[in-house]
């Protein structure tokens, strides 16, 4: 496999790891990006930007440096740091009710509904019970209407659960209630921009030509060996019509393409941001310190308040066990990270974005070959293992 960019002395290990995805792992196109004290260490990019074969007019189309890809669920951890930005400038009370602000969502039994049970996925407002198409999903009226006359699959604040799509209209919301912008136009104007990163919620059309396509690819077996299966109340909970797992990940209903123009110029902030591996760790870098040029998103209280445990234990959704902070996911063993001081969040299928504030490190990772996992991808999971041990060596 034909690597390209470069890793500073002592990063090896993470461009061995990367190699090695695409010979034993299975990817076809992907990028990963490591960030030490706002610097990049690791700028590293290979495979083809379309993983269906759909070729350009040379008969080829290689990723490039700036290929930029949906990264699903790891969208949800710019969408919280956009309400704790709002929080840090007071603008956003963290243990007022969410009616505070939308008086339209205490409806149904959710007056008592706390900013920071949305946060943590604790608002058990999950799955709608007429689940959204993808044009209606789009509409952020008509998701937050949808939301705001559901009624909690359990008492707001009392359990955890993975607010799959609904995050998507939860956050978005707040963020247009506040400050009266999108939350794709608030993230361009006050996180992309100020900090240089290359990601989008709600794609700009003169960014479409960067965007590769992406699709679903095997989990590849080597040697015989058997593929990693999940426990089997998590299978019977995804084939299960009735089950909040089922019901969480079909609130929009039929799945969107994902290479749909349209799908990719909307904004919702659950599923659908799109980012280059380095505009992913760029922004977690600056979330824990300054990045190139001064810019630092958040104050080290902040940072200490959004990874606070605030969710732990069975999730009623994804039926593993998960932790959450204000918005970020926490180390653990359904996701793990790169050491128990990490927050980011994970995309279904691959991508993965992280800050480590005890090394001071900030991880992004985009591929276009999404597989079933949910919370932790062996690919990039193979290159924490590595980075954990170039950050061992220097010791």
């Amino acid at each position: 496999m034909n690597v390209s960019g470069a890793v500073a002395e002592g990063f090896e290990p993470v461009r061995e790891a990367f190699v090695r995805n695409f010979e034993v792992l299975g990817d076809r196109g992907a990028a990963v990006a490591v960030y030490r004290d706002g610097h990049k260490v690791v700028d590293l990019w290979g495979g083809t930007r379309d993983v269906d074969g759909v070729v350009d007019a040379a008969g080829e189309a290689p990723w490039e440096q700036g290929t930029a890809q949906i990264v699903r669920s790891a969208t949800k951890g710019v969408a919280a740091v956009a309400l704790l930005l709002l929080h840090q400038r007071g603008e956003l009370d963290l243990d007022a009710p969410v009616g505070t602000y939308w008086p339209q969502y205490k409806a149904a039994g959710k007056e008592r509904t706390l900013v920071r049970h949305l946060l943590a996925h604790r608002a058990g407002v999950p799955v709608l019970d007429r689940p959204l198409t993808p044009a209606e999903a789009a509409d952020p009226d008509l998701g937050a209407a949808a939301v705001a006359a559901q009624a909690p699959a359990w008492e707001p604040g009392t359990d955890h659960g993975y607010h799959a799509q609904t995050y998507s209209w939860l956050t978005g919301e707040l963020v247009r209630r506040i400050t009266g912008r999108t939350i794709g136009e608030w993230i361009a104007d006050e996180i992309a921009g100020p900090v240089g990163a290359d990601l989008w919620l709600g794609l700009p059309r003169a960014q479409r030509a960067r965007v590769g396509r992406v699709g679903q690819v095997d989990v590849p077996v080597q040697n015989g060996a058997l593929k990693t299966r999940p426990k089997p109340a998590v299978t019977a909970a995804y084939a299960d019509p009735a089950s909040l797992t089922r019901r969480a990940f079909a609130a929009i209903t039929p799945l969107p393409d994902e290479n749909d123009p349209a799908y990719r110029a909307a904004a919702l902030p659950a599923s659908n941001g799109i980012a280059t591996a380095d505009g992913l760790a760029r922004f977690y870098a600056s979330l824990i310190g300054e990045v190139a040029g001064g810019v630092r998103l958040l104050r080290p209280e902040t940072v200490e308040l959004a990874r606070g445990e605030q969710s732990s234990g069975p999730d009623r959704v994804l039926v593993v066990n998960t932790r959450f902070g204000l918005g970020p996911m926490l180390h653990g063993a359904a996701s793990p990270l790169l050491s128990p001081t990490s927050f980011g969040h994970p995309g279904r299928g691959g991508a993965l974005g992280l800050a480590d504030p005890e090394s001071g490190v900030a991880f992004g990772y985009v591929t276009n070959g999404f597989r079933t996992s949910v919370t932790a991808d062996p690919r990039a999971q193979a290159l924490l293992r590595a980075l954990r041990t170039a950050l061992t060596a220097e010791r």
